[in-house]
Order: structure tokens, then C-alpha cells, then sequence
């Protein structure tokens, strides 16, 4: 079991849910969300770096193995309705389930009775946002029941391929997923709370349409370094500044040795 976090800042008006006590006793207080709400979740290196494309498990790589912040995943997951991803996140996690439980296996229990306290299902449902072109229709979360969001003309071809335990929506009509219509899905569906822990080119769209309310951000200790190949900051795909300023205000900071994990507001 990992040490306590230790707390640096914290907002006064932040929500408190009614939280297990190892967890608050661990966390340094109840964690809470304004709901319904899109949260985002990523672990970056202190250069900058969230994934090293084709590398397997970049993203525990650049967190330096952290149990920490696999601990800060498991509790967002916990809060979680619906953990969105790419089809690109899935090739980089090809064994990735997003359960509560293999996220942080020690507090296991203590995350299954947030949920419980919470009247939610013992695990949060995941969501894939694809065009079905990279899509492994065998890939163990869909194997396991989830929720495929996708475009009116991909619709049919995943519906033949995908395992029957998973169900394919379509969104909308065109070349890719409308975010803002496929979260006003989720919603309708009563899912409150939205984990996206898609990567950092979905990010980058949900952000530039402004879809994403709080962005939790892990920094670790190690430099990721860039040569030729690419490797990938927060935000892929848009430009921003200096046309469009979208800025975080920090809600809260903990520190758990040399790790910084950091709350910001971006709504």
C-alpha cells in the first residue's frame, strides 16, 4: 500500500463525495466532481512527453512505474460512469481491461465500495470512439461487454465484427465521431461522469471544443527526451495559442515523493 499523498493545495468549494476511509486517509481527503462532468486523466514526463508511440505501456514508462499514480487511476476510474478511449488506445494497451481493481489491486475493495456508495455497477462501463479502421475487434474489453461509438457508415461493418457482449452506436453521419454529440449520448444514457483517458489527438479535440471540464495531471520525475521519432505532448492535432487561449485554474496539488499531481479547471 503506498504512503499517504501529501497535500499542497486544495480549493475549499472542491466537492466531497462520501469516500471509503482508506481511500480519503490515503488521497489526504474525500475526492468529489461536479457532475455531470468530463474529466481527463494523464501522466506526463517532467519534458512534457504523455506516449511514446509503439512502445508497449508507454505511459507507466513515462510515470517511472508510480504506484501512486496508479493509485490516482483507479480512484478516477472508481468515480467513473464511462472510461472513454480511442481505437488507438486500445493497440497501445492491448491487454487493457480499465478495471477498477487491476488498476490498484490493494485498494481494491475500498474502490468497489465507492461505487457501491455510489449506486453504480462494480465496474465503469468503457466507450471506444472509432471509425472502425483500427479497431481489434478482438481485444479483451470488447470481448468483456462495451459500448462502440462510432459513424453511421462504420456502423454495420463493426456490428458484424465486434463480439456480441459489446454494442455499436452510431453517431453520427461523416468521416469521423462527432465528441460533442457522442458525449450528449453518453448523458442521455445517465452516465454523469465521463473519464476520457483517450490520447493525447482526441484530447486535443475534446479541448479545442471546450468538452472537458477538469484535467488531472500526473508529473513525473523523468526526462521522456525527443529525437526523430515523435513522441507525443498533452495536446495533438490543433493549434491553440496564440488564436485560442484555453487555460486550467488549479484546483488542487499533492505530491507523492517526486511525483506533482496536479487538478486543474478547465471549463
Amino acid at each position: 500500500m503506498i504512503d499517504p499523498f501529501t497535500v499542497l493545495s486544495e480549493d475549499a468549494d472542491l466537492p466531497q463525495w462520501d469516500v471509503p476511509e482508506l481511500l480519503a486517509a490515503l488521497y489526504g481527503s474525500a475526492l468529489g466532481l461536479d457532475e455531470p462532468c468530463v474529466v481527463a486523466n494523464f501522466v506526463q514526463s517532467l519534458d512534457g512527453v504523455v506516449a511514446i508511440p509503439r512502445v508497449p505501456r508507454s505511459h507507466a514508462i513515462i510515470g517511472d512505474e508510480s504506484e501512486a499514480d496508479r493509485f490516482v487511476l483507479a480512484l478516477l476510474r472508481a468515480c467513473a460512469d464511462v472510461v472513454v478511449v480511442g481505437a488507438g488506445t486500445l493497440l497501445a494497451s492491448p491487454k487493457g481491461t480499465w478495471r477498477i481493481d487491476r488498476a490498484y489491486p490493494p485498494a481494491a475493495e475500498a474502490l468497489g465500495e465507492l461505487r457501491a456508495r455510489r449506486g453504480r455497477p462494480a465496474q465503469p462501463l468503457v466507450a471506444v470512439v472509432t471509425t472502425g479502421a483500427s479497431l481489434d475487434p478482438a481485444h479483451p474489453v470488447l470481448e468483456s461487454g462495451a459500448l462502440v461509438l462510432t459513424t453511421v457508415d462504420a456502423a454495420a461493418g463493426l456490428r458484424a465484427s465486434v463480439p456480441d457482449a459489446t454494442e455499436v452506436v452510431a453517431v453520427n453521419d461523416g468521416e469521423t465521431v462527432d465528441l460533442a454529440a457522442a458525449l450528449e449520448l453518453l448523458r442521455g444514457r445517465g452516465f454523469s461522469v465521463v473519464l476520457t483517458e483517450a490520447g493525447p489527438s482526441m484530447f486535443g479535440s475534446l479541448v479545442a471544443s471546450r468538452l472537458v471540464d477538469e484535467l488531472f495531471l500526473t508529473v513525473s520525475p523523468v526526462l521522456a527526451g525527443r529525437a526523430a521519432t515523435a513522441r507525443l505532448g498533452l495536446v495533438e492535432g490543433v493549434e491553440l495559442l496564440p488564436e485560442t487561449r484555453i487555460a486550467g485554474r488549479l484546483r488542487s496539488a499533492r505530491s507523492h515523493g517526486s511525483h506533482l499531481f496536479l487538478r486543474y479547471a478547465l471549463a
